[in-house]
């Protein structure tokens, strides 16, 4: 893949990342701001990953007719007006409709995104240019957080997405010097199909293990700004931010994914060896000691994408013929997790408390774990060969 398409690809999907994810840090000042509840200041989050878990299964009908190329020209210009719309918001109503158009537009770009690397990569680099690519969407969902919560604790939350807005009209200046070729190509898949796919020896068992393990993850990091805000007295936002640096040990587990299966003899191995770390992890939150969440935040990070890294390829082995529908009902299974996560065990929280909530999401991942003993039928292989 040409360096310059490489580099705007990379630019693009660490911004888009950050726009998800940079009001999390920020939930407990808007919390305050306008007034609402905890859970309901977590709608943020949810309402824009409400369409991410939808999109898979109906964007290739709207979309397979235009170029990955026009595509992500309309949605970063929607996506830089929205975040303008944010600054200007004066009530927490608004911001749930913004958030909700946003998400609109994020899995468009997400897809053409993976349009361009399929397209411009061939043979061997393929890997390579997805191992990058899912490095930079990782490195996006803490950047965002990082820097959203730096700028809101200097000054104020607003001006996190007037940055957002400039970063996404500079994207628009190499966006443009990109070639048009590149087209989304998506499968129509019928009832029959899904059908099939979800029959598989063990694959809706992995779609839950997915959906219950983002579930968890989406949920902890959205309420944990909350926890820090009780156990050390309204923290700045930039704080709160530093507390998502673990975040960056998904890059290094993403990329050393087959190491670490070799290592452990297959891929059910290492789901469940990272489902056991991210059950310990989670379970260290009980602490009351922010220096013991700060370092459980590498472990639950380590384990959430150890399985997240394993469980695609786990299924692609399998079903050669409808990968693309494989991999959309992941996506679906995925987001629709995160989506139920971000906000309905925040009622837990909400209602009995930090260690009620997290004893509830260890029992999630304790179920999570006896799915995947089951994980026989489902047989891996050795990627390193492939």
């Amino acid at each position: 893949m040409p360096s310059g398409i490489l580099i705007t690809i990379i630019y693009i999907t660490v911004l888009t990342f950050s726009a998800l994810y940079a009001p999390q840090p920020l939930l407990h000042v808007l919390h305050r701001e306008f007034g609402v509840g905890e859970a309901t200041a977590s709608l943020l989050i949810t309402v824009t990953m409400l369409p991410l878990s939808l999109a898979p299964m109906v964007y290739g009908l709207l979309l397979e007719n235009y170029s990955a190329k026009r595509i992500m020209v309309v949605a970063v210009s929607f996506l830089a007006g929205s975040e303008l719309g944010i600054y200007w918001s004066n009530s927490f109503t608004q911001l749930l409709v913004i958030r909700f158009f946003q998400g609109l537009a994020l899995p468009a770009i997400m897809t053409s995104l993976m349009t361009y690397v399929s397209s411009y990569s061939t043979g061997r680099h393929i890997q390579s240019a997805m191992a990058t690519y899912i490095a930079a969407t990782i490195f996006g969902g803490f950047f965002g957080r990082l820097v959203s919560g730096f700028v809101s604790s200097h000054l104020g939350w607003r001006y996190s997405f007037l940055t957002l807005f400039l970063a996404f009209a500079v994207a628009l200046i190499p966006l443009s010097r990109l070639k048009a070729e590149a087209r989304a190509k998506f499968l129509r898949p019928s009832l029959t199909d899904f059908s099939e796919v979800l029959r598989a020896p063990g694959f809706f068992r992995v779609y839950v293990v997915i959906f219950f393990s983002f579930f968890v993850f989406a949920s902890l990091l959205n309420f944990l700004p909350f926890r820090l805000n009780e156990l050390t007295g309204q923290p700045s936002e930039f704080r709160i931010a530093l507390m998502y640096f673990g975040y960056l040990m998904g890059m290094v587990v993403s990329l050393n994914s087959i190491r670490i299966i070799r290592i452990l003899g297959d891929e059910h191995r290492a789901i469940r060896a990272g489902l056991w770390c991210y059950l310990g992890a989670t379970l260290l939150f009980l602490s009351t000691l922010p220096q013991v969440l700060f370092a459980a935040m590498f472990l639950f990070c380590a384990g959430m994408f150890l399985v997240h890294a394993v469980a695609p390829g786990l299924l692609n082995t399998q079903i050669q013929n409808k990968r693309g529908l494989v991999n959309g009902l992941y996506i679906s299974f995925y987001y629709a997790g995160g989506t139920l996560g971000s906000y309905f065990p925040g009622m837990i929280y909400q209602r009995f408390g930090w260690t009620t909530y997290i004893i509830f999401l260890a029992a999630a991942l304790g179920l999570n774990i006896y799915i995947a003993m089951s994980l026989r039928g489902c047989r891996g292989g050795d990627r390193a060969g492939r």
